[in-house]
């Protein structure tokens, strides 16, 4: 008798190969093998944080050491991390010379701390065990239609980062640390000279101190939850008297008056229904005429491959939202009575999606 089988483990069926073609070679040690690379993929995530924790980008910050030097400084044993760097090596994010010397590399550059533009706290909350958990339930996830972060935690995903204090910290923080991806929002798309935005859902106000900053004419209006709103980032001397915040659930109301709304990385959280659920508390505030500005990832309404539909694994995973393309974007604004103007790409991961109330 066989032992019976994981769910998981499924043979697969071996498919016939067509008439005349020639078989593919299996990958050898030193060719490319997407497969490999795969399923390898957790073992490079969890050397990514172990580094990231450990504060090696930092200790590069004034030029490359041995292992043993950033061994001796971390608290690591050094055969043991010069072992990890060399995968991490394979990636670029540092560099090995024949001397067993290690330098930081501009590209692992944002794992430091202490410079623009880092992701050292992304790292952190992406590589987090509430982020792996969900991932290994995603065959529950695609048989269920629940969240692996549900099926693994027994609530939603932000009943739990408020619950959980130190979750929530990380959130926000590894939110905040997108600073460079506001940039690019702020340079990407002509943003009005005067009036009041509300940054909708807008945390901790990375990207309404952004546009401010870079339109001295504007005045802003930070809305989120209290305990997220209560550590915001809009303190700076030069904006003083531009800016309120203001705390309260999107999915009942939101500020009114505004002359353009913002609702940045809010909707691709939520299913379509909650989402419809937002939308009507801003058509609700919102005259007709006035702007809303969607800035969320677009999918190709063509199906060419897109580096958001990683990221629409990650809602997959933990939430019940979705990326959408822009023909999506466009029936959902429409149930809730807007008309999408246009798709403003940017430099960044995110589009702006114009839309006005009608």
């Amino acid at each position: 008798m066989t032992s019976p089988r994981n769910h998981d483990d499924v043979a697969t069926p071996r498919r016939a190969a067509a008439p005349g073609a020639q078989p593919t070679p299996p990958a050898g040690p030193g060719v490319p093998s997407p497969v490999r690379d795969l399923m390898y993929g957790h073992f490079h995530a969890s050397a990514l944080r172990a580094v990231a924790l450990l504060g090696i980008a930092d200790h590069l910050a004034e030029g490359a050491r041995t292992a043993e030097d950033l061994a001796e400084r971390s608290g690591a044993r050094p055969d043991l991390l010069r072992r990890v760097l060399r995968l991490l090596a394979t990636h670029g994010l540092f560099h090995e010379d024949g001397s067993g010397t290690f330098s930081l590399t501009q590209s692992g550059r944002p794992l430091r701390t202490d410079v623009p533009g880092s992701q050292h706290a992304a790292v952190l909350m992406f590589t987090d065990e509430m982020f792996r958990s969900s991932a290994e339930h995603l065959t529950h996830t695609l048989r269920t239609g629940e969240p692996g972060f549900e099926a693994a935690y027994g609530v939603p995903f932000f009943d739990h980062l408020a619950a959980t204090p130190p979750a929530g910290r990380l959130f926000n923080a590894a939110m905040a640390s997108r600073g460079d991806v506001d940039h690019h929002i702020v340079s990407g798309y002509p943003f009005p000279d005067s009036g009041t935005v509300v940054d909708v859902g807008g945390g901790r106000g990375g990207l309404l101190r952004e546009l401010l900053v870079q339109s001295p004419g504007l005045t802003g209006i930070l809305y989120d939850r209290a305990e997220t709103v209560a550590d915001h980032l809009l303190n700076a001397p030069s904006l003083a008297g531009r800016w309120s915040v203001q705390d309260g659930d999107f999915f009942v109301s939101v500020p009114k008056d505004g002359d353009l709304y913002l609702l940045k990385n809010i909707l691709h959280d939520w299913s379509d229904e909650d989402c419809l659920r937002i939308l009507a508390a801003l058509r609700e505030a919102m005259t007709d005429g006035t702007r809303l500005l969607v800035i969320d990832a677009v999918l190709p309404d063509d199906g060419t491959p897109h580096p958001a539909s990683g990221l629409d694994i990650v809602m997959l995973s933990l939430l019940r939202g979705r990326e959408r393309t822009a023909a999506e974007f466009e029936v959902l604004l429409a149930r809730a009575g807007f008309r999408l103007n246009r798709v403003v790409p940017t430099s960044a991961l995110p589009s702006v999606v114009e839309a006005e109330a009608i």
